[in-house]
């Protein structure tokens, strides 16, 4: 996998109605596409290489050119570039072509900001040249963008985050940028510029931020994480560019911030990281008022650094893919609606000497539902077997355990899969294996 991997955009980019994903690496410069099985897993990544050897930070998929065909927008923030790799519709893509910004490009946003109805590039940039910057690069359409044009913040702002939005119900896009130790928010004028807005002090420097509306009222509101306070900070918006702060999400170093519709009732829901070395992943259920239900975390391995959300499996269901910096590696958490497993994360066994078959790992699966669990069927793939003591049901409230052995074949490394096929999801739920055999 890549070498600390960071960011991560989803979408469908070969067409086949299966969502792909795309993850940058920190240091060596590089893009991972990895195309969705539609169960949950990826097939082996493919490697395009971003501005030599520099820095990806973060990657958007996008469809720039109207065609139906998603892009990839890249940030490359040590030679002042945006990186676009335009897509073939096969899942591959294109060389990167760099347009150049004032700054060094940190984080950016995707939408029409000058009117024309064609998809610019918001970024937010610092550097050695003290262009604090508000830059947006216009798209002419085709895939290609134009020379960058400048807001110069009122502000000094070390940005850490950026979401897009209309905040105020103009015509425009706006954006509320995250950094320092406040958010500014920052008003469209419709040509690419942007006045600034209001201020808001956060209780400690602010990181990833997001927005969506909450309350379903067509006002967008915002999620500010708050690594350093251990929460989320809630900012609801009143419709004319203003906000008011209405709730405060606990969570440990609570670092990328993310919103879905998990349990399907209509409400958007907040996910954040959290933990600094015994880290999770932690969902607040939404009220539809601005308000949120206490938070759930699921445990996840290594040092997660980006949270992601898309229905990976088909199922009609919002899952959770997250990059792990210290194991280079991404982390898929599939939405089992009534169904929790213990641990979430893949099984990882030991090395094993080819022909020997090891100690089983053990997962716990607990019916969070209201009616018994009906499996239909369980099995393995893989040099790897398992044995349940789940049977045909598992009742309302109760759990049970699914032992799996390794029993390594040849040397190298090897991958198999759980397959449950039950009541709790159309499709398939999928636990990850992984071993090596010596």
């Amino acid at each position: 996998m890549l070498s600390n991997p960071n960011s991560i955009a989803s979408g469908d980019f070969n067409g086949d109605g299966r969502l792909d994903l795309a993850v940058t690496a920190f240091y060596n410069g590089k893009i991972a596409v990895l195309l969705g099985n539609g169960d949950g897993t990826f097939r082996p990544a493919v490697y395009y290489s971003v501005g030599g050897n520099e820095t990806a930070n973060l990657v958007f998929a996008e469809d720039l050119r109207g065609t139906g065909t998603l892009d990839l927008v890249v940030t490359n923030s040590l030679n002042n570039n945006v990186e676009v790799l335009l897509g073939n519709g096969d899942g591959t893509f294109g060389p990167p072509t760099p347009y150049p910004t004032v700054g060094q490009p940190h984080v950016i946003g995707i939408g029409d900001f000058t009117g024309d109805g064609k998809i610019d590039i918001a970024a937010t940039t610092t550097g050695s040249n003290r262009c604090d910057c508000l830059e947006v690069l216009p798209g002419n359409g085709d895939g290609t963008f134009g020379a960058a044009i400048l807001t110069l913040p009122e502000m000094n702002l070390s940005p850490d985050g950026l979401a897009v939005a209309n905040f105020n119900a103009d015509t425009n896009l706006d954006v509320a940028v995250s950094g320092s130790s406040q958010v500014e928010i920052y008003l469209g004028n419709g040509d690419g510029t942007f006045t600034l807005g209001n201020t808001y002090v956060m209780a400690s420097a602010p990181g990833s931020i997001t927005s969506t509306s909450f309350r379903n009222n067509g006002k967008f509101d915002l999620a500010v994480a708050l690594p350093f306070s251990s929460q989320v900070t809630i900012l609801l918006g009143n419709g004319d560019g203003t906000f008011d702060q209405s709730a405060n999400l606990s969570g440990s170093f609570a670092s990328a911030v993310q919103t879905g519709d998990f349990n399907g009732d209509g409400k958007q829901d907040v996910v954040i990281l959290t933990g600094f070395q015994a880290s999770s992943v932690t969902t607040f259920l939404g009220n539809g008022d601005g308000t949120f239900q206490p938070g759930v975390s699921y445990p996840v391995s290594g040092s997660p650094s980006f949270v992601g959300v898309g229905d990976f499996n088909g199922d009609h269901k919002q899952d959770l893919a997250v990059t792990d910096y210290s194991q280079n590696s991404v982390i898929t958490l599939l939405n089992t609606g009534a169904v929790k497993f213990s641990p979430t994360t893949p099984l990882a066994f030991r090395k094993q000497a080819v022909g020997t078959t090891s100690s089983p790992l053990k997962v716990k699966l607990t019916n969070t539902g209201t009616a018994a669990l009906k499996i239909s069927s369980m099995k393995t793939a893989g040099q790897f077997a398992l044995t349940s003591t789940c049977g045909s049901s598992v009742a309302a409230g109760a759990n049970c355990t699914i032992s799996v052995t390794f029993s390594p074949k040849s040397q190298g490394a090897k991958s198999g899969t759980v397959t449950i096929n039950d009541s709790a999801s159309s499709k398939p739920m999928v636990i990850e294996l992984s071993g090596t055999g010596t």
